[in-house]
């Protein structure tokens, strides 16, 4: 007996074919998209960590520099104790490379236990100095913004910094991706003369030029400003320890 195709059986049955072709598509598409997907976060996280010590790239050339400049990814506990190393190509399905830990979820998950937490960084050579690579993620007025920090190596001195958002306000909190509110921050010191850490303040209304620890605020954008200094001083707390203890390795062998 044929189908009435103008019947309520036969819309129906239509409906379901067309849900199935429709789902089965796009779950192709997906799938078949998802290798590229990923590969484009893996360049874009590479250009950040070259940015952040002045080597520019793009999509054509990001990895040959990525490899040329990162002799080596390492990811350490909150008690500064490196627990893995990497170096050489990365391979996005494997979760002991330091370059797969999720940033955003170490820093913000709260069912992960202290013990439990990776926090990656990056050593780096670039103009002829070896650097170390911090990267951060933090709150802004209206979503999330994240950033990279390079460290020269006395694990004091900032050699550049590159930050960056989702959702902020044009002209506003959005700056904190601009030259102008980064490059500031080259030359300035997260340790004072008695070794404590103290990060860097973004100062609302402007910074002392004479400050090492303090840089300008973006007028208009307090809250995003806030949200960078708060996301500089959690991040750096985090690698305190192993700061301090490569510092007086490197004292040590001085004497």
């Amino acid at each position: 007996m044929a189908l009435d195709k103008n019947s309520n059986a036969g819309t129906f049955l239509f409906a379901i074919a067309m849900v199935v072709v429709v789902g089965a598509s796009l779950s192709f598409a997906a799938m078949s998209l998802k290798p590229r997907q990923v590969e484009n976060a893996i360049q874009k996280e590479m250009i950040n960590i070259l940015s952040s010590v002045g080597v520019q790239a793009d999509r054509d050339n990001v990895k040959d520099l990525f490899y040329a400049n990162v002799k080596e990814r390492v990811t350490i506990n909150y008690r500064g104790e490196i627990l893995a190393t990497a170096e050489g190509e990365i391979d996005p399905n494997d979760e002991k490379d330091p370059f797969n830990v999720d940033v955003k979820k170490e820093f913000r998950d709260p069912k992960l236990k202290a013990e439990d937490r990776n926090y990656p960084m990056y050593r780096v050579t670039a103009d002829g100095k070896d650097l170390l690579v911090i990267p951060m993620v933090g709150k802004g007025l209206w979503g999330p913004i994240w950033g990279y920090v390079a460290l020269e190596g006395d694990y004091n001195t900032i050699y550049g910094a590159v930050f960056s958002h989702k959702s902020e306000t044009p002209g506003l909190g959005a700056e904190i991706s601009e030259g102008f509110f980064q490059e500031p921050f080259e030359g300035k010191r997260i340790y004072n003369d008695d070794g404590k850490l103290v990060s860097i303040d973004v100062k609302k209304g402007g910074a002392d030029a004479s400050n090492p620890h303090a840089v300008d605020g973006i007028t208009g954008g307090t809250i995003t400003s806030v949200g960078v200094q708060e996301m500089l001083r959690r991040t750096l707390s985090v690698y305190d320890k192993y700061f301090q203890e490569n510092k007086e390795k490197q004292i040590s062998k001085l004497r």
